[in-house]
């Protein structure tokens, strides 16, 4: 067991020193820290036109400053996932196949599951460093207000498993070519289509559009962001993860035994 989690570590160390020492990382931080500070912008502005409105000879009208700017803000940062991820994902497998190094990893004595789990939490470091560009953001929401700690925490956390839902299936698609932006581009597809299929089932019929709706990623992100923790979202998002971990450790046996 000791040896497992050494093992697993030491390729997630790898993969985030990888990371971080590739510009590319740098400049989708940058780019990252933009578009959230355009979307937190939009949302303080809004949040302070809607707090100084008054009623019908009232006074200033009273706004939930979750309900209002922070529920709304990390609802948008799942668009920014979106974008962002499959980037992050595309290299973690694909970029072992081009460079050839995968022949030293599938014949070290590490095991399939070690490979997979060290690049999955190496992938996940690196998704928490984008997460914590937006807690940046809300430390000035702390400093000059007064939010509800409890619901941004279980934000966070509908964020912390939503990213990895994308990062596990990312993973597995990764496994399957040498080709970074091949692997990109179909990881993009795939996410978009787990974002979109609600939509899709709505015209057929109330069945399908059930479970087109239990399937879709983002309705199950909702209720994180009103500060509802409810365990069939989390048991979702688990099973997502551990079902994209569960084939790109297949993917990764069947390398092996190609090899």
């Amino acid at each position: 067991m000791g040896s497992s989690l050494r093992n697993i570590s030491a390729i997630a160390g790898k993969e985030l020193r990888s990371f971080y020492s590739s510009p590319i990382a740098w400049v989708m931080l940058g780019l990252f820290a933009l578009i959230f500070g355009y979307f937190f912008d939009a949302a303080i502005t809004y949040f302070a036109k809607a707090s100084m409105a008054g009623q019908m000879g009232g006074g200033p009208q009273k706004v939930n400053v979750n309900l209002e700017m922070i529920r709304p803000l990390l609802s948008n940062t799942t668009v920014l996932i979106l974008f962002l991820l499959p980037m992050v994902t595309m290299r973690t497998y694909s970029e072992e196949k081009r460079s050839g190094t995968i022949e030293l990893l599938l014949t070290s004595p590490l095991k399939d599951v070690e490979i997979i789990l060290g690049k999955f939490l190496g992938a996940m470091g690196m998704y928490l460093g984008l997460l914590a560009v937006t807690a940046v953001y809300m430390l000035i929401v702390f400093k000059y207000g007064n939010p509800a700690v409890k619901p941004l925490l279980s934000g966070y956390l509908g964020l912390l498993l939503f990213g990895g839902g994308f990062v596990a299936v990312g993973l597995f698609i990764s496994t399957l070519t040498s080709n970074q932006m091949v692997a990109g581009a179909a990881s993009f597809v795939v996410f978009l289509l787990f974002w979109i299929i609600s939509w899709l089932g709505e015209s057929l019929g109330q069945t399908m559009a059930s479970i087109m709706s239990y399937l879709s990623i983002t309705e199950h992100f909702d209720d994180f962001g009103k500060g509802i923790i409810d365990t069939k979202h989390i048991v979702f998002y688990l099973s997502f993860i551990a079902l994209g971990l569960f084939l790109a450790t297949k993917s990764v046996d069947s390398d092996r035994w190609r090899g």
